[in-house]
């Protein structure tokens, strides 16, 4: 008898949560999500390990992939490439922090420079502080092949750099078995810069990762089935093509949270990189080292001309987002 208890109590608590969660965001426009943060009483699962796909052109940043929260749990986010809404504007990634007994969720935004995302590693570049995936220069973004997949017949700026940073895959900031790391002092200044919120395009990537049941990590065991799409545009064609069976009611609250993801109040409060060989597995060493690596001056990279051919490339076997 105490066992079905415990049973019955353990469905009812889930199914507060859900509803608490989906209170909230059906009394909140979706319009208004830049002022919103989630906060969940469990942390977010670790990383997954996924490869990048080959960057589409110039022009194009990465953005990671990450866990958001919705009605029905933590679902993953697809790391994906998508143009910047003006040029000399870098992504800063959303992450979660152990603030007052809870996970809280700080959206990502874009601005002229990187900001502080908890310190987390997620690969490609986003080392834990600061971005190594590459920089602006007169209008034209050069792509650090180090971190990045990219086709040099295709995309022509490109340079390497390579950089080492302690391998850890939690992806949340701060308590229990979290990443111990604060702003530094050039992430707390990028913080009250002006912040544009996520592009359409963007959004769009959010709310269909929502609808998208293989997304939810209680479904595939914190393995997402879509980890990383080469557009939006690729991942949103794969969500409108899955039967009704597989997508979560896109008239539910949790096909919005996806918007909840975007932007980041300046002000606010975040694992180390993982080169293109791959995301690597320990979950043991905090992000802290990842200050000792500055990104380098655009002055001392070398020339495009001086670029390896793709075959110089490290493999590609796995990436880590």
């Amino acid at each position: 008898m105490a066992g079905r208890n415990e049973v019955s109590t353990m469905i009812f608590s889930k199914s507060l949560r859900r509803l608490v969660v989906a209170a909230a965001l059906i009394a909140t426009p979706a319009a208004s999500f830049a002022g919103v943060f989630i906060s969940v009483g469990f942390a977010p699962p670790i990383l997954p390990v996924y490869v990048q796909p080959i960057c589409p052109g110039d022009g194009y940043i990465w953005t990671p992939g990450y866990w958001a929260y919705g009605p029905e749990g933590y679902y993953w986010i697809p790391g994906t490439w998508v143009i910047a809404p003006t040029p000399g504007f870098l992504w800063t990634p959303a992450y979660w922090g152990w603030e007052g007994g809870l996970y809280v969720f700080h959206g990502g935004y874009w601005g002229p420079h990187i900001g502080f995302y908890g310190g987390i590693n997620y690969g490609f570049g986003y080392i834990g502080h600061g971005y190594e995936g590459g920089y602006w220069q007169g209008g034209h973004f050069f792509y650090n092949h180090s971190f990045n997949n990219i086709d040099v017949h295709v995309v022509h700026n490109v340079y390497v750099h390579p950089v080492t940073v302690a391998a850890n895959r939690v992806a949340f900031n701060g308590g229990a078995g979290g990443i111990v790391a604060r702003p530094l002092p050039a992430e707390a200044a990028a913080m009250h810069e002006q912040h544009v919120e996520p592009t359409a395009m963007q959004q769009q990537h959010f709310e269909a990762a929502a609808r998208d049941r293989g997304q939810l990590a209680s479904v595939n065991g914190g393995h997402p089935q879509f980890a990383a799409a080469r557009t939006p545009d690729e991942f949103r064609n794969h969500v409108n093509s899955l039967p009704p069976t597989q997508r979560v009611n896109p008239g539910a609250p949790g096909a919005r949270v996806g918007a909840g993801t975007g932007f980041s109040r300046p002000g606010e409060l975040g694992h180390a990189p993982s080169t293109p060989e791959g995301h690597p597995a320990p979950v043991t060493h905090p992000a802290p080292a990842t200050a000792s690596h500055p990104a380098p001056a655009p002055a001392s990279h070398p020339a495009p001309a001086s670029h390896p051919a793709p075959a110089a490339h490290p493999p590609q076997g796995e990436h880590k987002g």
